[in-house]
């Protein structure tokens, strides 16, 4: 049976206007148990972190209820927008509650000069990702809490396979001229994706943050190119790989976090509002 409305047939509310558990919030309105938060800021890698088997989810899945993994990506942003909306994703309004921040850019700034309207040069990607370092310094969030990830290396013959497969008529058309023009129809080349990753590397020594040079790491592996799906985004071990050099900083960012709200086993099933409404800390085995 379906009510409309807030009166059931009876003429008494469906529902009671304040229930008990209403009641206690609006008593205990300033108890709202925040969590912390880790920020992955980035571009379409990042946007896809939380794909089956993504690396975000591998660490949301480590720091299940001590921190909430917030995924920021944006998909064909490159260093020159990002330092543009950063302001939007933490201020001074949520910078409190940041513990960890991934800056993961670069896979779009390297894209060639002559191929596309998004290539960012070498030292404005420095520049930028430096005016996005200051920034959240600015925020109170110190070098041990920032780390930057290179682009990963570029697969060139199966992200150029990956781009006709993907185009239109008219693109075609527009690479077969560029290729005529400038000798190549591909739009990234690794070895200028290596030099965008050094620039990264180069800044985050500069800065005393952290850095996962992807690019360099993904190569010293046989086979890397299994680590992309379309020669530029990371396949599901890409992002297993990526989550493996990212698990142990982000769990050494984290040890002084408590868990969030007792453990069950702390629970007194009988009197559990001794533990649950005095916010006693679970202890962290």
């Amino acid at each position: 049976m379906r009510f409309v409305g807030v009166m059931a047939r009876s003429g008494i509310p469906a529902f009671p206007l304040k229930t008990k558990m209403a009641a206690s919030a609006e008593e205990n309105s300033e108890d709202l148990q925040t969590w912390p938060k880790f920020v992955l800021f980035g571009d379409s890698i990042t946007q896809l972190a939380f794909c089956d088997g993504g690396w975000g989810a591998a660490l949301q899945h480590v720091l299940q209820r001590k921190c909430d993994v917030v995924c920021r990506g944006l998909s064909g942003y490159t260093t020159a927008w990002g330092k543009l909306v950063l302001p939007q994703v933490i201020n001074k309004h949520n910078a409190t509650d940041v513990v960890l921040v991934t800056i993961f850019f670069g896979a779009n700034d390297a894209s060639l000069k002559e191929m596309s309207p998004k290539h960012v040069p070498l030292d404005n990607y420095k520049t930028n990702l430096r005016d996005m370092l200051e920034y959240l310094q600015q925020l109170g969030l110190g070098p041990d809490q920032v780390i930057l990830i290179t682009p990963p290396a570029l697969d060139e013959q199966a992200w150029q396979k990956h781009c006709q497969g993907m185009g239109y008529p008219l693109d075609y058309l527009v690479a077969r001229i560029k290729k005529w023009k400038y000798g190549s129809s591909i739009n990234r080349l690794n070895e200028v994706t290596g030099q965008y990753a050094k620039a990264c590397w180069e800044v985050a020594e500069e800065r005393k943050v952290t850095c996962v040079d992807l690019w360099t790491a993904m190569q010293k592996e046989k086979g890397w190119q299994r680590f992309l799906e379309d020669g530029l985004h990371l396949s599901r071990e890409g992002n297993q790989f990526l989550a493996q050099h990212l698990v142990p900083l982000a769990q050494e960012g984290t040890n002084h976090l408590p868990i969030i709200f007792p453990l069950s086993e702390d629970v007194d099933p009988y009197q559990p509002e001794e533990a649950l409404l005095h916010k006693t800390e679970a202890k962290d085995d």
